[in-house]
């Protein structure tokens, strides 16, 4: 593949090549087979890697022009980009992500040791800490989106440990990077023009740094999200997800409004499933067109009356209302705790489609607003 030839290309050393030197053309002295002119020197592999990359990436300037990148932003900020293989090897490592992957790739099915890490006593003392701090701003989001303080609270915590690590990669030669190996050509492009978009907004590319794959910010946003989302949440007419801390929170708040969240609504509920539980019947009959894998895990949808009526039992607070409907996930399998999740807990799964992602910010967030013992 591209990629791969291109990343060993990249990590070969150039060796210079010398040429020998001519004798003065005055020269009655006969040339010799090793005084003889050489040929001019091949590029190498590493030199062709490059060409190459650099044509694509200038290449792309008629797309972004059409889009709305100023022309000076194009030509000055491609003029330095390189292929990072960094990247590649981090987008192989997926799962699913690379040439030898299996089609289907094993996934633990167990949420226990996952919640350990990221439902933890640090986690959540230093999320309850910044609540005190941030309580004013998150106060006024709620009002104006509906969107739970803690909620919001949470996912600042799961995506970036509150701001303390955002990423370091230039997500504009990581979009550069992953447009060229091909793999989500179409994708990647459009966040790299979007990129282009955000520093024609003013904000500077050494500030637009991120993960591996391009989120960046407090909220890791995509480019794309940002120009659709961001908001400004401190007032100074700037949706700033890199430094204003209220701006991320908004930005947040209106991303899971966007995605349906349901006010006064909580995310779901801890429940015991009875050991006579009868599971025939409560497969799901959809599939759902995004992230079909992690969908596959829930059940189909009933009331929570009817799914009290089938004799789970309320392990938790706050409780949906008997009208609202609700889902069912096992993610520790039969015997262990289970959850019943509302429509609010797709709003989630839009943000990051992981189960598990999904289940510890809920369970953070109930955790972040919980007295402490």
């Amino acid at each position: 593949m591209i990629a791969r030839s291109l990343i060993a290309a990249l990590s070969l050393l150039a060796v210079p090549a010398f040429a020998q030197e001519a004798p003065p053309p005055d020269s009655d002295q006969p040339t010799t087979a090793a005084e003889a002119p050489t040929a001019p020197a091949q590029p190498s592999e590493e030199e062709k890697a490059a060409t190459a990359f650099r044509a694509f990436v200038t290449g792309l300037r008629p797309q972004a022009l059409a889009a709305g990148v100023n022309p000076q932003t194009f030509d000055r900020e491609v003029s330095d980009l390189t292929f990072d293989p960094r990247v590649i090897r981090a987008d192989r490592g997926q799962p699913g992500g690379g040439a030898t992957s299996p089609a289907t790739p094993s996934i633990s099915i167990n949420f226990a040791p996952y919640r350990r890490t990221h439902v933890e006593p640090v986690r959540i003392g230093r999320g309850r800490s910044r609540y005190a701090g941030l309580r004013p701003q998150l106060s006024a989001i709620e009002a104006k989106t509906g969107v739970p303080e803690s909620i919001m609270l949470a996912i600042y915590g799961h995506e970036t440990g509150y701001g303390t690590f955002t990423g370091n990669y230039d997500i504009l030669r990581s979009f550069a990077t992953l447009a060229y190996e091909g793999r989500r050509r179409a994708l990647f492009t459009t966040e790299f023009i979007d990129t282009l978009k955000l520093i024609d907004r003013g904000f500077p590319r050494s500030l637009l740094k991120g993960s591996w794959a391009g989120a960046t910010g407090y909220p890791q946003f995509l480019p794309s999200v940002w120009l659709r989302l961001a908001v400004d949440g401190d007032g100074d007419g700037k949706a700033d997800i890199w430094r204003s801390e209220p701006d991320a929170l908004a930005s947040i708040g209106n991303y899971l409004s966007n995605a349906g969240w349901k006010p006064n609504v909580p995310w779901g509920v801890p429940v015991v499933v009875p050991s006579s539980f009868d599971r025939t019947g409560i497969a799901s009959p959809l599939t759902s067109p995004r992230c079909p894998r992690v969908h596959v895990r829930l059940s189909r949808w009933l009331t929570m009356a009817e799914w009290r009526a089938k004799g789970l039992m309320i392990a938790g607070a706050p409780v949906p209302a008997d009208t609202e409907m609700a889902t069912l996930i096992e993610p520790d399998g039969p015997g262990q705790t289970a959850y019943l999740l509302t429509t609010n807990y797709q709003a989630i799964l839009d943000y990051n489609c992981s189960n598990f992602y999904a289940l510890s910010v809920g369970l953070l967030a109930d955790e972040v607003m919980r007295p402490a013992d």
